[in-house]
């Protein structure tokens, strides 16, 4: 029916599966290099979180959203609008987006209301709106 390529490998034994793709990787791996390149993004900077940051304020004040959920969206901003480096004249590169990105990832998930979605979800498979 053409879902499968010559190429692709049938495991038949549900319990060889994580070893066989194992297997896999350790071949593709051997001569895999990253590929080394600086990639500059422009990205809004400080007015255009401003801008999504008084949206995210709208939205807590109509009752739209908690407040965690603007917290979320306002690190959410922050990451997307390249942090406090960039703006449509100076971009940022690729590992300064990573960065701050983790550092706003590590700080929601000490925060107990995150902690809180997270367990929900893995629990009932339901988000948490807290």
């Amino acid at each position: 029916m053409g879902y499968l390529r010559p190429e692709d490998e049938i495991v038949i034994n549900p319990e060889h599966l994580i070893f066989e793709a194992k297997q896999t990787i350790l071949k593709l791996c051997k001569d895999f290099q990253p590929p080394v390149y600086e990639k500059e993004i422009y990205l809004p900077g400080e007015g255009g979180r401003l801008a999504i940051e008084m949206i995210i304020d709208s939205y807590q004040k109509a009752g739209t959203i908690s407040p965690h959920d603007g917290l979320i969206g306002k690190k959410l901003a922050f990451v997307l609008t390249g942090g406090q480096k960039a703006s449509p004249l100076y971009p940022v590169d690729e590992q300064y987006l990573l960065d701050i990105e983790r550092e706003a990832f590590v700080s929601l998930c000490a925060e107990p209301r995150s902690q809180q979605r997270m367990a929900h979800m893995l629990k009932s498979g339901k988000p948490l709106r807290n």
